[in-house]
């Protein structure tokens, strides 16, 4: 018979005595089961004891967590907590250093405990802690264990850390700034000033003054990981909590110092793999100084500022300095300002007076930043790509400020300029370590890539929210796979050109779908052979449209004729040519066919070439021609597929393979429609194994009552 459900076998343990295998009731109260317990052992004053838990932490069993005791767990019974901290509290007034150390040793197993924590506090353990701390007396092990046991009791929230006093914050500061220390006090250290950080502005304030950052600098120098991560985790935390000004200055100094480039040698690409914690605090810096963009990105261009008009010019000069000079000497003061106009308009701005397209916020003067960063230190392909886009036709240009508005505002959000810092993200960019001005470097690669794009979208000014929505997916595609450096961002974007967007996109529609499963593919080859059929019965009764030229309804014969231009459709009996299918040798297309290479090579022919095809014929002794031009790509595609299925040849065309595609997922949609939300499996279920005999029957005379 199966126990009751809130009955669970377990094991209790106890130090030099035999396990108990016990049946425990969770509907009884917790201070009955210790007392059946020790009854068991013959232990008086049951009050004084607990049940804990054997692994982990040792977690004190309360009536709030015993739902986490499983069949088969295994329990110790120890102290009660409330006796246990007073001992350990006890201890740590011992003379004896050797007492102390086994005392903080105990004390740090226990700590992360709520139950005892709570113990612990009530009884002024957190001062009994601070006061080793503040004395200093032994900076080995005993300082060691108390920080970390000081920190486990803090971290639970019941303290906070704004009633930390002063003259403590300046001790563990002293720890964090001696040169000869125990390497295994400092990050206990740092970690408690990082907290102390995020928790209260005030005394960040204090350990921002107290604490250079070149010495911090000096931390995360020392080939100790572990100093590193704690380190970079304070540094964090003083950015954080600094005014925008004061951040943008501590930045400032520590570039100016080659954090950065110490960080990309020495940690991101470190031969010890990065730590969770770390890459939490790289995003976080990268988060920070990417947030230092953001003031410029909110601020729109002021059109009475002399600085702002400059710049707009000195990016128009850039773009057009010899064609302006040539053109602009010795006209009037309005000639120049209608070629200055003429001259934006060309550079992309949507209105001819720039300051118009650059109030938008976002991206505001940001945008304008982009601009002439690459106009300055890409000066050659800025002029490529302007003076490239102004020869083009009116409806292919690519627009250059207009595409630098909106890729910065893309930018933007894919790199979350502005946004507050996630508490656990991890993702940063390696690359964004590598480079210098690493945003404007970012800007000068995508805006290249997005003139390709353009190029090979065949883009008009209509397809400008395309040829963006396109590039989105280029750019975030390649920053997800955390290009280490600029150069192989640059490779990678470029290797992911239009036609890999469009296969992408499609193959992750199919696996959302799931017609890429084994068993539904297998499915759609089954019903190729029905659909191909289908679409060939299309294609014959195509032929039967008249357009000088039908297929009979017996298909046996191509009837044919002369009709004058205007006249409406003739019948099928007017006209006169017929050609016996039997007859027909071979299909051909493009510059194959005789009526296309007649008249040469001209332009206009090769406009022609997709659209024709001819069918030879034997007549009498000699090869004859029936030829025809298309009106349209689509028309080509089912004269042809039509004539190919005729001659039973397959048919090959693009649309035949739009047409089988979207008939074979149509037709397995409705296949699968009794199976909604039901998983599919990968490989077939097994097939199980024959009976072993097979001397069975059914006697169908019997009748059943």
């Amino acid at each position: 018979m199966a126990p009751p459900r809130n009955v669970v076998k377990i094991a209790v343990q106890k130090p030099d005595a035999i396990p108990q295998l016990i049946r425990l009731d969770q509907a009884k109260p917790l201070a009955a089961v210790v007392k059946e317990v020790c009854d068991a052992w013959s232990l008086s004053h049951s009050e004084r004891y607990a049940l804990q838990f054997a692994d982990g932490h040792r977690r004190y069993i309360t009536e709030n967590n015993r739902t986490e005791i499983k069949n088969g767990s295994i329990l110790c019974l120890s102290t009660a907590p409330d006796l246990e901290a007073e001992r350990l509290l006890s201890g740590l007034q011992s003379g004896s250093r050797e007492r102390r150390r086994e005392t903080l040793q105990h004390l740090v197993l226990l700590a992360p405990d709520v139950t005892f924590a709570q113990e612990v506090i009530s009884r002024d353990g957190l001062q009994r802690l601070g006061t080793i701390i503040e004395d200093g007396d032994d900076l080995g092990e005993v300082l060691t264990l108390t920080l970390r046991a000081f920190l486990e009791l803090m971290e639970h929230g019941m303290v906070s850390w704004e009633t930390l006093s002063i003259p403590f914050i300046r001790k563990v500061v002293s720890y964090v700034n001696m040169n000869l220390m125990d390497a295994s006090v400092q990050p206990l250290a740092l970690r408690l000033l990082e907290s102390v950080t995020l928790s209260s502005p005030a005394l960040g304030q204090l350990v921002k003054s107290e604490v250079p950052l070149d010495r911090l600098l000096v931390h995360l120098q020392v080939m100790n990981q572990q100093l590193q991560t704690k380190a970079m985790a304070l540094l964090t935390a003083l950015l954080q909590g600094a005014s925008p000004t004061e951040r943008k200055h501590m930045l400032d100094y520590l570039w100016q110092r080659n954090l950065r480039q110490f960080i990309y040698k020495n940690i991101i690409h470190s031969a010890t793999p990065l730590g969770d914690e770390m890459a939490h605090h790289l995003y976080v810096l990268q988060a920070l100084t990417l947030g230092l963009l953001e003031p410029r990105m909110r601020m729109p261009l002021d059109p009475y500022s002399p600085e702002q008009r400059e710049q707009l010019q000195a990016l128009r000069q850039a773009a057009f300095e010899s064609e302006g000079e040539s053109l602009g000497a010795g006209l009037s003061a309005d000639r120049r300002r209608s070629l200055c106009a003429r001259e934006f308009r060309k550079l992309g701005f949507s209105n001819s007076n720039p300051a118009q397209d650059l109030e938008r916020v976002p991206p505001g003067l940001l945008a304008l930043d982009n601009m002439l960063y690459f106009s300055r230190h890409a000066p050659s392909a800025y002029s490529r790509f302007v003076l490239e886009n102004s020869s083009r036709e009116d409806k292919h240009e690519c627009p250059f400020a207009r595409s630098s508005i909106q890729l910065t505002v893309l930018l933007c959000e894919l790199l979350r300029v502005g946004e507050p810092c996630s508490e656990t993200a991890q993702d940063f960019s390696p690359m964004f370590f590598g480079q210098d001005q690493s945003f404007h470097e970012l800007f000068c690669v995508s805006i290249q890539l997005l003139n390709k794009t353009w190029k090979e979208m065949r883009a008009t000014q209509e397809d400008f929210d395309k040829v963006m929505q396109v590039v989105r997916e280029q750019l975030a595609r390649t920053l997800a796979l955390k290009p280490s450096s600029l150069e192989l961002f640059r490779t990678k974007v470029n290797a992911l050109p239009y036609g890999e967007v469009l296969r992408l996109r499609q193959t992750e529609r199919l696996h959302q779908e799931g017609t890429l499963a084994p068993p539904i593919l297998e499915l759609r080859e089954k019903l190729k052979p029905e659909l191909m059929g289908l679409i060939r019965q299309q294609r014959l009764l195509r032929l039967y449209k008249l357009w000088f030229c039908c297929l009979s309804p017996n298909h046996k014969v191509l009837q044919y004729g002369d009709v004058e231009e205007g006249a409406s459709p003739p019948t099928l009996e007017s006209l006169p040519e017929q050609l016996p299918v039997a007859d027909i040798k071979a299909l051909l297309t493009g510059k194959d066919c005789p009526h296309v290479r007649e008249k040469g090579s001209g332009k206009q022919n090769k406009d022609l070439y997709e659209l024709a095809f001819s069918v030879s014929y034997d007549h009498g002794e000699e090869e004859a021609y029936l030829n025809f031009i298309a009106p349209s790509k689509r028309e080509f595609h089912l004269w042809t597929d039509g004539l190919s299925a005729l001659l039973g040849s397959p048919m090959g065309s693009e649309q035949t393979r739009l047409d089988l595609e979207q008939l074979l997922t149509m037709e397995t949609k409705l296949r699968l429609l009794e199976l909604e939300n039901v998983p599919i499996p990968e490989q077939p279920p097994p097939i199980p194994p024959p009976p072993t005999n097979f001397n069975f029957c059914y006697d169908c005379s019997i009748t059943e009552p």
